[in-house]
């Protein structure tokens, strides 16, 4: 049966594919094909928070780095001293294949990378000579990072010019599979078509070229509405995707990551009142985390109804607001609520000063586009748009996963505990964009 899966309640419920948004990439002459299934998946039910920010230019910094996902840890490295256990969520079976992941020492990237790996798969990364946060990874941090982790292979090569990559499948045994998680660590409109779209297809193609028999792409739920320049490159490249050949593609729509929520997590702790705008209630999403998502993309290669398809997907538990989400951070660290609520209307005041700035100064025309993302993420809801209302829908919204967003900070705030340092956000935070610490 061909529908969408989403857990509620305990519950599996099936929607038809008529039922699930439609979705029209640029210059096409029909919605891309959609085809959504969901197996029971275990969700748990629960809530979750939002950012750290101790001012309203910090929140519009959580908001933004919704835009992109990247955080960059480096490894190498091939190694088989042993299996890490595979998340697996929907326990499936498959071939092992030999499977390239570009952006493969980013956020969701490296997760997809170790997923992969403990289901058995061969992998091999591909990466630049210095990566990771301000590049700061060299080939052999990220080899020494993913020794035993499996069998993963580290090789260099240059996304944004094609003979390296038809250099690296030549110097490659059969390849069956690739992965894609590139994207701008500005979010910048050149920076976006130079990666989101042109590196993205430079991969898409030289893959095509190596026969390979499937490509996943990683884009982003707020491809649906598209105002920013960075989701124009995605849906450009999820359209070059989309042509027919003989290769089978999985388009991957993630809603928020937890490392985008989590900006206001240290502030709270301190003492300071939990920011949101409006009356915190408007926006909602369904965060999923790394290990999750990276199971749903290697469901990809297992699954055949995630062939051919561009796939929606949230974490388990319903859909929260900013409010709901503040009201859970206050719970867990045994706080009374404290909130500030911030009027859209301060976004009129401060794109003008960045519009401003950009048409003074040719070189800092980017601002008004980190601008634009910061009220974006702002005003939308990071869940599936019902092409029936042209609402954003929870029910049409799937969930995958078995960690929520409770169950992920009720460890993180565990005296002693690391996870919040492993969701930084580093180069795709507003202030790192602006120069600003």
């Amino acid at each position: 049966m061909e529908g969408l899966a989403f857990s509620s309640l305990g519950r599996t419920q099936w929607r038809t594919q008529a039922e699930v948004l439609a979705v029209q990439g640029p210059g096409r002459t029909k919605p891309a094909p959609l085809t959504v299934v969901g197996t029971e998946r275990g969700a748990v039910q629960r809530t979750e928070p939002r950012a750290r920010l101790n001012g309203v230019v910090a929140l519009c910094a959580t908001a933004a780095t919704l835009a992109g996902q990247k955080l960059r840890r480096s490894w190498r490295g091939r190694s088989i001293a042993r299996r890490v256990k595979a998340a697996n969520v929907a326990s499936l079976e498959g071939p092992k294949m030999c499977i390239v992941v570009y952006g493969g020492t980013g956020y969701i990237g490296r997760a997809a990378v170790l997923e992969l790996a403990a289901r058995g798969h061969k992998v091999v990364v591909c990466t630049r000579s210095s990566s990771g946060i301000g590049g700061q990874q060299s080939l052999q941090d990220v080899q020494e990072s993913f020794t035993g982790e499996g069998d993963i292979t580290v090789m260099e090569a240059d996304v944004t010019d094609p003979t390296a990559l038809d250099q690296l499948y030549a110097n490659l045994p059969a390849v069956q599979g690739a992965v894609c998680c590139l994207a701008s660590r500005s979010g910048g409109r050149q920076d976006s078509f130079d990666i989101d779209y042109q590196a993205t297809v430079n991969c898409i193609e030289a893959s095509r070229r190596a026969g390979l028999q499937q490509f996943v792409l990683l884009s982003a739920v707020c491809v649906q509405r598209p105002l920013l320049a960075f989701q124009e490159a995605k849906l450009k490249a999820e359209a070059e995707l989309c042509q027919e050949g003989q290769m089978a593609y999985s388009i991957v729509r993630p809603t928020a990551f937890f490392k985008s929520l989590l900006g206001q997590v240290k502030g709270v702790k301190g003492g300071a009142p939990f920011v949101m705008f409006g009356d915190g209630t408007e926006v909602r999403c369904k965060p999923i985390s790394e290990e999750d998502l990276a199971s749903f993309m290697a469901d990809c290669f297992w699954d055949p109804a995630k062939k051919n398809a561009i796939l929606p997907i949230g974490g388990p538990g319903p859909a929260l607001s900013f409010k709901e989400q503040g009201e859970l951070l206050f719970s867990l660290i045994g706080e009374k609520p404290n909130f500030i609520c911030v009027p859209y209307g301060v976004f009129d005041f401060v794109q003008g000063i960045l519009d401003f700035i950009a048409g003074l100064i040719p070189s800092q025309s980017d601002l008004a586009e980190y601008g634009r993302i910061g009220r974006y993420y702002a005003e939308q809801s990071m869940l599936v748009l019902d092409p029936a209302t042209g609402k954003y829908s929870e029910e049409l919204t799937p969930s995958y996963g078995r960690t929520d967003l409770r169950a992920f900070l009720t460890d993180a705030l565990q005296e002693g505990s690391k996870k919040l340092e492993s969701q930084q956000l580093g180069d795709q935070g507003l202030g790192n964009r602006l120069g600003v610490e």
